[in-house]
């Protein structure tokens, strides 16, 4: 096979090239054995710059259309604020990991679809978004930490995957896992916790209206340390319930073990954190603060969302079963 190397002063084939077969062509390129070759280190940082540094083809979908079904009776939490205080624990336990998450590469991104459905496959995150209608939702957030923030999302509901993918009617779970690569996510090489980042939804979580998928936020595609190119989002639980940079969707019969369950059952419970009347182990639930004011609000039974998702944890209101 003849490999065209083109000239400094020859026409760039991003011009010519359709925008999807180019990041193809990048990351094969950046992947080839002649490269690592000739020096293994500077190719490999190069190949990981490279294709964290690419645009996202996704733009030009965004800002999507709000639904107005879904109100909020706060504003939503300015841009900035929300960008440096996240939760990224793949690049480091602290608030502070905007800078770090950077480092992801989100083109390429392909999604498995896998477990108890008619047909498993694999799919690349533009081609899954051309498949689904976005559309602009603000929701509440609260962490279990006990503050909260209010953010206007783009994406497509969870239902709209679940229906896509065709599970078997003996599916009783959806779950979902992040990606987990150390080379460009340092937390990744703590063996302490349980890599890679898994979460749980009961079918009837997922095929609930307000379980949604989220591909941007603020009228753009999503910031990395949000969890870039698709993450999950569901306003009635509390944070952690949030899987970031999801690959993997398996529909299954057991109930998965999410990774905050797996090193503290107690206090992460698959059920867990619905209910303020129930405690942390460690500190209230009764209250949270409102991120960028410096307000507490009571914190409301389901985040104020029980008109919506009650009736999936009738008889499970209160007590040890929801830290079970």
């Amino acid at each position: 096979m003849n490999v065209i190397r083109r000239r400094g002063w020859e026409i760039p084939e991003r011009e010519l090239t359709p925008e999807h077969l180019f990041f193809n062509r990048r990351s094969f390129l950046a992947g080839s054995a002649s490269a690592l070759a000739v020096a293994p280190a500077a190719a490999l940082a190069q190949r990981v710059t490279d294709a964290a540094d690419l645009p996202d083809p996704s733009a030009g979908l965004y800002p999507a259309k709000r639904n107005e079904k879904y109100v909020l009776d706060r504003p939503i939490t300015d841009e900035k604020i929300n960008g440096s205080y996240n939760n990224f624990y793949e690049f480091n336990s602290t608030k502070n990991v905007a800078a770090q998450a950077q480092a992801l590469p989100i083109r390429p991104w392909m999604v498995k679809i896998d477990g108890m459905v008619e047909k498993p496959i694999e799919i690349g995150i533009d081609e899954l978004m051309r498949k689904m209608t976005l559309e602009e939702r603000t929701y509440r957030h609260r962490c279990v930490e006990a503050w909260s923030m209010a953010i206007a999302w783009s994406g497509f509901p969870v239902a709209k995957l679940v229906e896509f993918a065709k599970p078997l009617s003996s599916a009783k779970y959806l779950r979902m896992e992040t990606f987990n690569n150390p080379k460009v996510a340092p937390g990744l090489k703590q063996s302490w916790y349980p890599w890679p980042y898994i979460e749980g939804l009961s079918m009837a979580e997922a095929t609930n209206d307000l379980a949604f998928l989220a591909t941007g936020a603020y009228g753009h595609p999503m910031a990395k340390q949000h969890g870039a190119p698709l993450r999950l989002a569901v306003p009635w639980k509390y944070g952690f319930k949030s899987i970031k940079s999801i690959v993997r969707f398996s529909f299954v019969e057991e109930r998965p073990k999410g990774m905050w369950e797996a090193l503290q059952a107690s206090e992460y419970g698959f059920w867990a954190n619905v209910n303020p009347e129930v405690p942390h182990p460690r500190w209230s639930q009764a209250s949270e603060e409102i991120i960028g004011t410096g307000e507490r609000k009571p914190t409301l039974k389901f985040n104020g969302y029980g008109e919506f998702v009650a009736d999936i944890y009738k008889g499970m209101e209160s007590g040890e079963r929801l830290w079970a």
